[in-house]
């Protein structure tokens, strides 16, 4: 037998053991808890989705989903976990705009990189996000904002969940877009800076729905404007910036869920098919819509072209407006 053929004969049998390893673990899988990984605290957006599939989806795995809280260094202590943890579909991550898009860009050496750490399993919800302003300042609308910061530059301060956080980036899209300046003043967390918005320590910021939501029904925060592509059902009479003449403007926060890279290739089917199937349950849905998430089911390929997609809209923003976490 020749060289090659005996190369050939060789890399059959391995891909042969590759196949049958992965249907055997498929066939097995999963035989004990499924850990899912969060990188933000118990209580949140993040937190609130993955606890409600993970429930579902334990019907449908027959094994508990166990769902661990590791917030850190803008997710990179949850997203490094899950790259360093076996990679047997017993461990899974809630990637968001953070960890599957930004942090590439916002760190000069990045710890892991998703598409070659990451296996995708599918896209899951996302948080519409909303300009506000505390209801006692002037401007009533983005526009009259906008007009104000062209005739002083630099005059508005505003809060955001922290940097990199998807409402910080969205609205420095809408500054770079608008061709104007404001002072960023970053937190730790949602919830310290929307108290000072609403104590009016600072006019204005990006928050989500199910932040926002409350205290615009209240009328503490007055909304200006939506970043979705469409009218919010739970606030129609919210302009979204592309009608009001910004058409390159679209940004939510969103999450999809993802394992590590070497998952075989049977098991993540699996987990694509559950959370699939977690995702079309009316009562799930309903939950989920009730805390202002918009569900977006997907498939693997579906939230690998997203994350490719938002990728080459955000990462040049980033480098623009020199952002970092360095």
């Amino acid at each position: 037998m020749s060289v090659w053929r005996k190369f050939a004969a060789t890399a059959l049998t391995a891909a042969a053991l590759v196949t049958a390893s992965g249907s055997l673990w498929a066939q097995t899988y999963p035989n004990r808890a499924v850990h899912w990984i969060v990188g933000y605290p118990a209580g949140g957006g993040s937190d609130f989705l993955a606890r409600v599939l993970g429930n579902e989806m334990s019907k449908s795995l027959g094994q508990p989903v166990i769902i661990e809280n590791m917030p850190g260094a803008a997710s990179v202590l949850a997203a490094t976990t899950v790259t360093k943890a076996p990679a047997d579909g017993y461990t899974l991550f809630s990637g968001d705009n953070g960890s599957l898009i930004y942090n590439a860009a916002l760190f000069a050496t990045p710890r892991y990189l998703p598409a070659k750490d990451f296996a995708p399993i599918g896209l899951m919800a996302r948080f519409p996000l909303i300009l506000v302003v505390n209801a006692a300042t002037p401007a009533t609308s983005a526009k009259a904002l906008i007009d104000g910061l062209k005739a002083a530059p630099g005059s508005l301060n505003y809060a955001s969940p922290g940097i990199g956080s998807p409402h910080h980036l969205a609205m420095e899209l809408l500054l770079f877009r608008a061709g104007v300046t404001a002072t960023h003043v970053p937190y730790r967390g949602a919830a310290p800076a929307v108290q000072d918005v609403l104590a009016n320590q600072l006019p204005a910021m990006v928050v989500d729905t199910a932040v926002g939501l409350p205290h615009i029904r209240s009328g503490a925060l007055r909304p200006l404007a939506v970043f979705s592509k469409q009218r919010i059902a739970t606030l129609p009479d919210v302009p979204t910036l592309q009608e009001l003449g910004y058409s390159d403007i679209e940004a939510y926060a969103w999450q999809g869920l993802v394992a590590g890279a070497a998952t075989p290739q049977p098991i993540l089917d699996r987990l694509t098919a559950d959370l699939q199937k977690a995702l079309a349950n009316p009562d799930v849905k309903k939950r989920l819509e009730e805390f202002g998430l918009e569900p977006i089911p997907s498939d693997q390929k579906g939230l690998s072209t997203y994350i490719a997609s938002e990728t080459s809209y955000w990462h040049p923003l980033i480098k623009a407006r020199n952002i970092s976490l360095d």
